[in-house]
């Protein structure tokens, strides 16, 4: 099915000139960190104990179904206000295996856009992954793989975290190279875990420049929990993405987040303090709004009132699914994040 949005001159200064005589493609880019995703079996490979039927968390089918059911409505929402197909491209992290992805794709509210999905195991100390759902109208995948992210010595208490997700296709008919990551995460304390993520953006980054040595022009997206902020050593200098400013270094990668961290405006929130852990990151060719392709056009954090807690020492804080063991029956503990990217449509 066929979308199409005629953009208004409010939304893009740039644009100013051009939006009232040109109409435009639409397709919607997003990132979602599920928070625990997990089925009811038990998985003797990992350590899902707490997330079964006699674990600490009392976790049944009944908690599962609704836990999916709440996380297809935020997912049908995404971006609908500017593609009513929502996302077309749906990174996601904290999925415990691809039965999980295949009963999210199957919940109603979905189900039509017959999303389909991208998932390799990896050796997550937790049982966790990343998957990239992807509808088959906008979205074919030519190749994948999963790169591995080797731990540093004492960098954290368990050997394995969780691999990247690299998958190549075709979106509209336009090759894209799609990196899907949920960086190690800071416990244990931030500099001591930092290492970690040095670790999985130098993963990232090896395989970008490979890449762009093949393909000097190649469209590529940066999208994950990085569980560190734009500013931080393992995006800004390990992974290079910056600010338009700074573009011109070699390899430089944009991070369209800057500016909405800069105001304050997060993902995630922990002791008061707001963090932006859920980025999207794309390559120089996107930016350029005079070609065939899409390009960027926005960077938006899907942050509306039904997913902000509205009681308790939470309040304020992306709705969470646990209120430590307990369920809370909220969505995630961290707000989804997408792109707008637009192309002009043929005359």
């Amino acid at each position: 099915m066929k979308k199409y949005l005629l953009l208004l001159p409010l939304f893009f200064v740039g644009l100013v000139s051009i939006a009232q005589k040109k109409q435009y493609k639409s397709a919607i880019v997003g990132f979602y960190n599920l928070e625990n995703l997990f089925d009811t079996i038990d998985n003797t490979l990992i350590n899902d104990e707490e997330f079964l039927p006699n674990g600490i968390r009392n976790y049944n089918t009944t908690i599962y179904r609704d836990k999916l059911a709440k996380l297809a409505a935020v997912i049908a929402q995404m971006g609908a206000a500017y593609s009513p197909d929502g996302p077309a491209l749906l990174g996601v992290a904290e999925i415990e295996n691809d039965t999980v992805l295949k009963d999210l794709v199957n919940e109603p509210q979905i189900q039509k856009r017959n999303y389909r999905y991208v998932h390799y195991d990896s050796k997550d100390a937790r049982g966790v992954d990343v998957g990239l759902l992807y509808n088959p109208n906008y979205f074919s995948v030519l190749t994948s793989d999963k790169l591995f992210v080797p731990l540093p010595t004492g960098s954290k208490d368990a050997y394995y975290t969780r691999d990247i997700l690299w998958v190549k296709g075709k979106l509209n008919g336009e090759t894209i190279h799609v990196y899907v990551n949920h960086w190690p995460s800071r416990s244990g304390g931030e500099k001591r875990s930092e290492p970690g993520r040095i670790a999985a953006a130098a993963v990232c980054r090896k395989h970008i420049d490979s890449i762009l040595l093949k393909e000097p022009g190649a469209k590529i997206v940066v999208m994950g929990d990085l569980n560190d902020d734009p500013i931080n050593k393992s995006v800004e200098k390990v992974l290079r993405a910056v600010d338009k400013d700074q573009l011109h270094l070699e390899g430089a990668l944009f991070n369209p987040w800057l500016e909405l961290y800069r105001k304050g405006i997060g993902t995630l929130a922990y002791q008061d303090a707001w963090g932006l852990f859920d980025q999207i990151i794309v390559s120089k060719p996107w930016l350029n709004k005079d070609q065939d392709g899409f390009f960027l056009y926005l960077p938006q954090v899907f942050n509306k009132e039904f997913l902000v807690e509205n009681n308790g020492r939470y309040k304020g804080y992306p709705m969470r699914t646990w209120d430590g063991n307990s369920y809370r029956g909220g969505y995630s503990d961290h707000f989804p994040t997408y792109i707008l990217v637009i192309k002009e449509l043929e005359k």
